[in-house]
């Protein structure tokens, strides 16, 4: 009992909030110019004998693929190659890739290429855990059996699949790519080596980079974003925003591509724990439609999605915009994602990307079959404002 000499302390108006949990997924991760070289150790230490390397014809041209099985060969490993990835990995390339890993009896995957091969590679660990066909494992956590060692190592400076749970598969009966993701698909272990940049062609560059930028930005409004991956999001956007012109403009800068190879990381760890948002629930119906390039849609998109969804988080538009290098200090939320908006449509234009969806190939009479499928999307789930048929459309007619 409280004695009367003794102070009764006032109640407290409001009681702190408890800390937000958080998981936080990610591989091994081996970064610096020469780490291709680590490849062989790699893939020895879980446990390669006869490992499966998925790549496509430019990567075999550009010479990384001979460098890769030197490696590999150095550690004692008897590597077999699946080469038949094209751009937006159809399901019957997985499903061909799928049939050489388990003739050839391998078992360790490993993907050098961009995004597509590494979503083929996933492809393939899906099949082999589990029965079935690849378009069964649509949506999230659908794969429940374990899969087989994935090492992962990109091409390209921004897909981010090498850190990431998502696989990009397009259903070639539909026209339409699915999104498979689980924590399944987190790979093992993913190298950055920033020397297989340098022999991107520069579209793919451009690409690529605006990819990275939108994973950045879709990431830090999520739904689903927290703390952790709140830091990678930010430092994503600044240095694409800071070096993805430099390495168009000057392909052989080796600093600015091993910081664009950074962005590429911090941008996937962020998305992979984030998830993302509408510009990327649209993009994936382009490009499932008309085989486009995932990261020019988004180029096209982005600016739109922006000032769409800074009417449910401005704030949150605010350091987005610091982060990009504009002065927005004291400004409301909306003006600055406005800023953030016309930024990041100059930086397409700086680097090459078409100013509409019609340039693309994209007609009015595709909006409503693209609004349709856009809303089975997974990513349209994070997206920090809510969107239904009618607000899609209205989004595909604005970037038309």
């Amino acid at each position: 009992m409280t004695s009367p000499t003794t102070p009764v302390p006032p109640p407290r108006a409001h009681a702190p909030e408890p800390p937000q949990l958080v998981k936080f997924h990610a591989p091994e991760i081996v970064f610096g110019v020469g780490s291709l070289g680590e490849a062989g150790f790699a893939a020895g230490r879980l446990g390669a004998r006869r490992p499966f390397v998925v790549t496509d014809p430019g990567i075999i041209e550009a010479g990384w693929v001979d460098e890769l099985l030197g490696h590999l060969r150095e550690s004692g490993l008897r590597p077999v190659v699946w080469s038949s990835v094209t751009p937006n990995p159809k399901d019957r390339e997985i499903r061909a890739a799928y049939s050489c890993y388990r003739e050839a009896a391998a078992d360790v995957i490993i993907a050098i290429g961009g995004g597509s091969c590494i979503d083929a590679a996933k492809g393939v660990a899906i099949l082999s855990g589990n029965d079935g066909d690849i378009l069964d494992y649509a949506g999230v956590d659908q794969v429940t059996n374990p899969i087989p060692p994935l090492l992962m190592i990109p091409s390209t400076s921004g897909t981010g699949a090498d850190v990431s749970q998502f696989c990009i598969v397009t259903d070639t009966e539909r026209s339409v790519k699915i999104t498979i993701m689980g924590r399944a698909l987190v790979p093992d272990i993913s190298i950055t080596d920033p020397r297989l940049l340098v022999t991107m062609p520069e579209w793919l560059n451009a690409a690529t980079g605006l990819d990275a930028l939108t994973h950045g930005v879709e990431s830090f409004v999520s739904l689903a974003h927290n703390p952790l991956a709140d830091l990678h999001a930010l430092r994503a956007v600044g240095l694409v925003c800071g070096n993805l012109r430099t390495t168009i403009h000057d392909p052989r800068e080796e600093q600015a591509r091993a910081k664009m190879a950074q962005a590429s990381l911090n941008a996937g760890l962020a998305f992979t724990n984030a998830i993302l948002g509408a510009t990327h629930a649209m993009s994936h119906q382009v490009g499932g439609l008309l085989d486009a390039p995932h990261g020019v849609v988004n180029g096209v998109l982005l600016p739109h999605v922006i000032r769409y969804n800074a009417r449910a988080t401005p704030e949150r538009f605010v350091d987005l915009a610091e982060s990009a290098g504009l002065d927005v200090s004291g400004m409301p939320g909306e003006e600055a994602a406005e800023l953030l908006a016309d930024l990041v449509r100059t930086l397409a234009d700086d680097v090459g990307v078409p100013k509409n969806l019609r340039a693309l190939g994209v007609s009015e009479a595709d909006i409503p079959r693209l609004a349709l499928t856009t809303l089975d999307d997974a990513c349209l789930t994070t997206n920090p404002r809510a969107a239904d048929g009618h607000d899609v459309e209205t989004l595909f007619r604005a970037a038309l």
